[in-house]
């Protein structure tokens, strides 16, 4: 090997360790300016009243989301306050403060990477330079702070260190962007919280099943031109079952997990789902939904069976329904009304 070869061989790794060495500056600095931002809080809304008297009140609310800029940029109504707020029980804020009121318009190209982390979705509340509270972001105002709203827990698990990482990092390109400072809670104590919501959550996270089993493939247009008859309705890869609020009772699905106007194949079997923390309480949630995999099967020449592949027994909805009023019951105990918007948060 000659000189020069040896040369350029250690150039490289000279370079490596260079670029190595940046890197965990840059990581080092960036952890060391979100434990500088990070005060320290011991109040934990999952356990106190007021958390809970808070969650009860944006929990008739409907979910927030950021809808896009055509939509935001309609003035609201200067003189009042919008309804949705962050939710203390499911949620963790990081408050951005500006030093100058910052123009919506100016802030709306950065909310489209402030709505998710990871798994887990962010929501945007801002606070106008007259001191109104915003729901989302509208191009025609001026601002003088922004709370990012970070859901804690999900069907995903609790909000892990990466994902705060995220949210903060997020926070704080806004803030240097806008000049403006940023604070939030200390990393372990959000968590904890996220920890202690997850445990919470798994504990009352339940679905119930059911199977049609065709007698003959079918098509996924007759399928669903006899589901629309009977009346579910589109949602998704999925049909909807509804009840009169518009929020959604138990699913149809196809049981290979194709959605129904994806492809041509035949389907040989159906799925129906009752999502219990999803679904509006109902004394007779799971006998609803049999009555109408009943008649569903019937249309389609199908043969109805439990979630073990059993017909289902006589008397069997009456028997499961009485054990979901009890969860129904658990879920209202935990802050967590089933089918309430902050129950559709969690258990996505």
């Amino acid at each position: 090997m000659s000189d020069l070869q040896i040369g350029l061989i250690a150039l490289g790794v000279l370079l490596i360790l260079l670029v190595l060495g940046f890197n965990w500056w840059q990581d080092r600095r960036a952890r060391n300016r979100m434990q500088a931002h990070f005060p320290a809080s011991d109040q934990d809304p999952l356990l106190g009243a007021e958390g809970r008297q808070a969650g009860a009140e944006s929990s008739r609310r409907e979910p927030g989301m950021n809808v896009p800029a055509a939509a935001q940029a309609a003035a609201p109504d200067a003189d009042t306050d919008d309804a949705e707020e962050p939710d203390p029980v499911c949620e963790i804020v990081i408050e951005v403060n500006f030093g100058e009121p910052v123009r919506g318009a100016d802030l709306l190209p950065y909310m489209q990477g402030l709505r998710q982390v990871g798994r887990k979705p962010m929501r945007v509340f801002a606070a106008t330079e007259g001191g109104r509270h915003r729901a989302r972001v509208h191009a025609g105002e001026s601002y003088a702070a922004l709370q990012l709203a970070v859901l804690l827990a999900n069907r995903s698990g609790p909000l892990t260190a990466i994902e705060w990482s995220q949210a903060w990092a997020r926070a704080q390109d806004l803030a240097e962007r806008f000049e403006a400072t940023i604070e939030g809670p200390d990393q372990q104590v959000v968590l904890e919280r996220a920890a202690k919501l997850d445990d919470m959550c798994a504990a009352l996270d339940t679905q119930v099943g059911l199977t049609l089993l065709l007698g003959a493939p079918r098509s996924a247009a007759e399928i669903t031109g006899v589901a629309r008859e009977l009346g579910f309705a589109p949602d998704g890869p999925r049909l909807a079952w509804l009840a009169d609020s518009g929020v959604t009772r138990f699913t149809l699905a196809r049981g290979d997990g194709v959605a129904f106007d994806a492809g041509v194949s035949p389907v040989e079997h159906l799925l129906l789902l009752l999502d219990v923390p999803c679904s509006p309480a109902d004394p007779r949630a799971f006998g609803r939904m049999v009555d109408v995999g009943r008649d569903l099967a019937a249309r389609l020449q199908a043969e109805l069976v439990d979630d073990q592949g059993k017909p289902l027994a006589d008397g069997a909805e009456t028997v499961i329904d009485e054990r979901l009023q009890v969860l129904f019951g658990q879920l209202d105990q935990a802050g967590l009304p089933a089918g309430s918007p902050r129950a559709q948060r969690v258990f996505a």
